[in-house]
């Protein structure tokens, strides 16, 4: 009895529950698997893509190479921004504050449009004299014929190849902007660009020249009228001075307060005798009190007598006589000669400290008595001038109003004459904002074409194109390469990946249960034995789109597979159009399906024992002249179902998909069918369109089985089966050493 199959058209088996983290860990990173397409993509169209790369590239060199060199000269300036001050900030008495952020990028953007203006063009124009320079044109590419001989065009056509040619660049977050001027002569484009700046330079200077010519005007007519009033009011103090009697030795207008008070010579001299007079008063104190310090002490007590270095060396020489006397005595007899020697040089030693103590406290007292003396000598001095000094100051009272006046008239008169000046030298090149930083010279190579900038953008185009290229290509392209198409291109899940043979047949390759073959599609039976969630279908249909896939081959491998596992499997050889079965097992196919189908004799009478295998084989048989009309016949569906319950799995060998209906029909009876793909097969949509075909009669797709993979391939380097075979068994003659 065969197994209730899944819903027509359902996913293969997915787990759930607690088995599903395990099969999420399992999986690949899609990240990963797409870096891995791309690049198999890219080594399989890798000759495509370089002849794209290098087509581009060599289209790159031959127009660069084609074209004319260019060179760019490029000038640096700064431009700072300033505020006009007509006037000056002391007579339009504002605190100005400081431009916002916004009005300085405001400010910079306008410069920046006067370099690129009509009217800076015109004067560089003019300048250089380009409207009639064959030069000029030349360089610019022009020929002659496009001169339309009127003087007015050809100027507007010299504005327009200026501007057009002229670039100005001011990156953010400075005040340095860079003109450059293009064109074929090298030393043009540095004359121009240079021409540029300084006419900028230039018409900057004459705007701020235009801007304070009232100005200057208004405080040339202000200066006269202050030159003449400070000449009378200078002319009327010095009359007044002179008619009593004043000496003034400094401006009466003077903040320093000293300097007020000492005007006139009387005044100084006062000023200077009570200076000295308060240094005598100070001096005289000092005295007296060292005086009286020193007056009621003992001689040798006072601090200044013993701080007087000839006291000091008498008493330390006394004290060495002391010392050496009392040594004397201790060594010899009272009237010895050496004890008298020393009590005489004490002696004499003790009297000239004493002279030496006098005539210091001597000293003091002479001080003293000097410094009295001194101090009233001044102070009379000082109470004579005082008098002198006030009689002056009635006099001066006039003086310093007429000094005042005149001072006043001076400031007023210095004041305008500054700032007339400034105003001369405001349309000079010291006070423009704008500076020329770096001058242009003629560059040593061209500009333009640059061929390492082209021979990487035609490198980058090359690579751009060549990506879509390879792009385009590998999604059209409906070859399967790699195991990973399956699921990508075919949306089915892979069942297996049986690799090529190389070295001998498939069947001799499935006799060897060690070769690389034998495992794959022993990995094919472990699949199917938990294709579905009941476990291994009972009819397992085979089929491909194509001939010659690999399907009976697949077929008799799976059949195989099943019974080296101890189930008894039966193989059907249902392509009835191009049997292939009982070719490769070596049996006769005169009896067989197409028999059954026709008659109703017992099903197990066409069934062949293999030799060799243990699996039994129902041929094709004859073949019938409607193959689809008995495949699609009650009978089928009942041989089918017979066979299920006679054996453990039924294995149906279909025939291709493509321009046959049988395929389907044998699909739609089946418990599941498995789909053969061979790799690396030109398909040109051939592929798409038998599943389709097969999806059209809704049946249970197990998945796909790839065959003939190859994964040394190219191509396959980067796919996730690539050393699919690197894991083989020891040879016998390496385990018989090992």
């Amino acid at each position: 009895m065969s197994v209730e199959p899944a819903l027509p058209g359902s996913p293969p088996f997915q787990p759930n529950g607690r088995y599903q983290s395990a099969y999420l860990a399992a999986g690949t990173n899609p990240i990963s698997a797409n870096i891995r397409q791309a690049i198999a993509a890219l080594r399989r169209h890798m000759w495509m893509a370089l002849a794209i790369v290098g087509a581009v590239v060599v289209l790159a060199l031959i127009s660069t190479l084609l074209d004319t060199p260019r060179y760019t000269a490029e000038t640096s300036v700064q431009i700072n921004d300033q505020s006009d001050e007509v006037l000056g900030s002391q007579f339009e008495g504002a605190n100005v504050a400081a431009p916002s952020d916004w009005d300085i990028d405001r400010f910079l953007n306008t410069q920046l449009d006067v370099l690129q203006s009509r009217g800076l063009a015109e004067r560089v124009a003019d300048r250089l004299e380009l409207g009639t320079s064959e030069r000029f044109f030349a360089a610019m590419e022009v020929p002659a014929s496009a001169l339309a001989g009127n003087q007015n065009q050809d100027r507007s056509l010299v504005l327009d190849l200026l501007r057009a040619n002229l670039s100005i660049d001011l990156p953010r977050a400075t005040r340095v902007a860079r003109i450059s001027f293009t064109s074929t002569d090298a030393a043009l484009s540095a004359l121009i660009a240079n021409a540029f700046a300084e006419e900028f330079i230039q018409a900057n200077l004459q705007r701020r020249f235009d801007s304070t010519s009232y100005a200057r005007d208004f405080v040339a007519e202000q200066l006269e009228e202050a030159r003449v009033d400070l000449e009378d009011s200078e002319r009327d103090l010095n009359d007044y001075a002179k008619s009593v009697g004043l000496i003034r030795t400094y401006d009466a207008l003077s903040t320093d307060g000293r300097d007020r008070l000492a005007g006139t010579v009387t005044a100084s001299s006062l000023i200077q005798l009570n200076d000295a007079a308060i240094e005598a008063r100070a001096d005289r104190i000092a005295a007296q009190s060292r005086w009286e310090a020193i007056q009621g002490t003992p001689l040798l007590a006072s601090q200044p007598v013993l701080n007087n270095p000839t006291v000091q060396s008498l008493m330390t020489r006394r004290a060495e006589l002391e010392s050496e006397l009392q040594t004397a005595r201790d060594r010899y007899l009272g009237n010895h000669p050496a004890i008298a020697r020393l009590e005489a040089d004490l002696s004499a030693i003790s009297r000239q400290l004493e002279a030496t103590a006098r005539q210091v406290r001597e000293s003091i007292r002479a001080e003293y008595r000097a410094a009295q003396s001194a101090e009233g000598q001044l102070d009379g001095q000082v109470s004579r001038a005082r008098g002198a000094s006030l009689a002056e100051q009635d006099q001066s009272v006039r003086y310093n109003v007429l000094a005042r006046q005149a001072d006043t008239a001076r400031s007023i008169y210095d004041g305008l004459l500054q700032r007339y000046r400034e105003l001369n030298a405001s349309a000079g090149i010291a006070s423009s904002n704008v500076a020329i930083i770096d001058r242009a010279e003629p560059p040593a190579a061209p500009s333009s074409p640059n061929v390492p900038r082209n021979l990487a953008l035609g490198l980058l185009i090359g690579l751009g194109l060549a990506g879509m290229a390879v792009f385009l290509r590998d999604q059209l392209d409906d070859v399967i390469h790699t195991p990973e198409d399956i699921e990508e291109k075919l949306d089915l899940a892979l069942l297996g990946v049986v690799p090529r043979a190389e070295d001998s047949a498939p069947l001799d390759a499935l006799d060897e249960p060690k070769s690389p073959i034998a495992e794959a599609y022993n990995s094919l039976r472990g699949a199917l034995l938990y294709s579905t969630p009941q476990g291994l279908p009972k009819i397992v249909a085979v089929t491909s789109a194509q001939a010659h896939e690999g399907k009976s081959t697949t077929s008799l491998a799976i059949a195989e597979g099943f019974a080296r596992i101890g189930m008894r499997p039966l193989l059907i050889d249902a392509d009835l159009r191009r049997p292939a079965l009982h070719g490769l097992l070596g049996l006769q196919g005169d009896r067989g399906l197409t028999d059954l189908l026709v008659s109703q004799d017992d099903p197990m009478s066409a069934v062949s024992k293999v030799k060799g295998r243990k699996i039994d084989l129902l041929p094709a048989g004859p073949l019938p002249p409607s193959p689809s009309e008995l495949l699609s016949s009650p009978r089928m569906a009942q041989l089918l179902e017979h066979f299920a319950q006679s054996h453990d799995v039924v294995v149906v060998d279909g025939p291709p998909v493509l321009g046959l209906a049988d395929a389907p029909m044998i699909a739609s009876m089946a418990d599941g069918t498995v789909f053969v793909v061979e790799a690396e097969r030109g398909r040109s949509g051939s592929l798409k369109a038998a599943l389709r075909r097969l999806r059209s009669m809704k049946p249970v797709l197990l998945g796909a089985v790839l065959t003939k993979f190859d994964p040394t391939r190219s191509g396959n380097r980067y796919s996730a089966y690539y050393g699919y075979d690197y894991y083989q068994y020891a040879s016998r003659e390496r385990s018989t050493a090992a």
